[in-house]
């Protein structure tokens, strides 16, 4: 419950600081550039435009589930893709934050714990980015859409959480590890190609499957295409499995930095 309490205040006390941040985090990225904000719309359109190309006319994969629509794979593919970005654009900054912010540790009493909170609202904001587009494209090929995707917070919360666990760790054992920016690198890689992201965990036997299943995006990679681009609905025993697992990895994350921050100033 001290936990639970502790989480939930700060979260509400440095709400509106995270909010500026997230907003100076975001218009940041593109400040200088001819066309703004509109990168983060643009970069998506045209990575769909290029999966669409090389995926369906020049290997000319299929996805299995409707092998009439050339541009199956290209959706199928995106939607893969949003979720590992969320996921892999939190964690590959997250040994860094820390050492990239050494003012807030030495000069300024600063609630360095919203920081994550900073990353997974830019994250978030591109994730939306990606859907919007997403759904366009769906739009236009005339894909049919289906109550189920108003499942898809629900389907996102558990990664989100999760992430969040993972990014306070890995914030507070970069500082006293350097070495853990490349380590996560390598992971994130790895990952992204074991879980069924290029292609469907269906085209795998079930010795193998189940395994990828250990995997953290697998599951939520599933079921985001399974809500939007399927119509069907989301799995809510295995999601609820995930969250506890997730609050657990959370809990964990945050009780391990809130432990350690105090030894940050020593280190920097």
């Amino acid at each position: 419950m001290g936990f639970i309490f502790a989480f939930i205040l700060s979260l509400t006390r440095h709400f509106r600081l995270i909010l500026r941040l997230v907003k100076r985090e975001v218009v940041g990225r593109y400040r200088g550039s001819f066309l703004g904000l509109f990168w983060s719309i643009a970069t998506p359109i045209l990575m769909l435009l290029i999966y669409t190309f090389v995926f369906s006319y020049v290997f000319k994969t299929r996805w299995g589930v409707d092998n009439s629509n050339p541009y199956e794979f290209a959706l199928q593919l995106f939607a893969g893709l949003i979720v590992f970005n969320l996921f892999s654009e939190c964690l590959s900054r997250a040994p860094t934050l820390i050492i990239q912010h050494v003012n807030y540790v030495k000069k300024v009493v600063f609630p360095l714990e919203i920081l994550p909170w900073v990353v997974m609202g830019s994250a978030l904001f591109h994730t939306l980015a990606n859907l919007l587009v997403l759904m366009g494209f769906m739009l236009l090929l005339h894909h049919s859409f289906s109550p189920t995707l108003f499942w898809l917070p629900v389907i996102l919360l558990p990664i989100i959480l999760l992430t969040m666990g993972l990014a306070w760790l890995f914030a507070s054992l970069g500082v006293f590890i350097r070495d853990i920016h490349q380590m996560i690198n390598m992971l994130l890689t790895a990952l992204m190609f074991m879980s069924p992201i290029f292609y469907p965990l269906s085209a795998l036997p079930d010795s193998i499957s189940r395994y990828l299943l250990l995997n953290p995006l697998t599951l939520i990679v599933h079921q985001l295409r399974a809500v939007l681009l399927e119509g069907k609905a989301p799995d809510f025993i295995a999601l609820g499995c995930y969250t506890g697992v997730a609050l657990l990895v959370l809990w964990t994350g945050w009780l391990w930095f809130d432990k350690t921050r105090k030894g940050f100033a020593d280190v920097l």
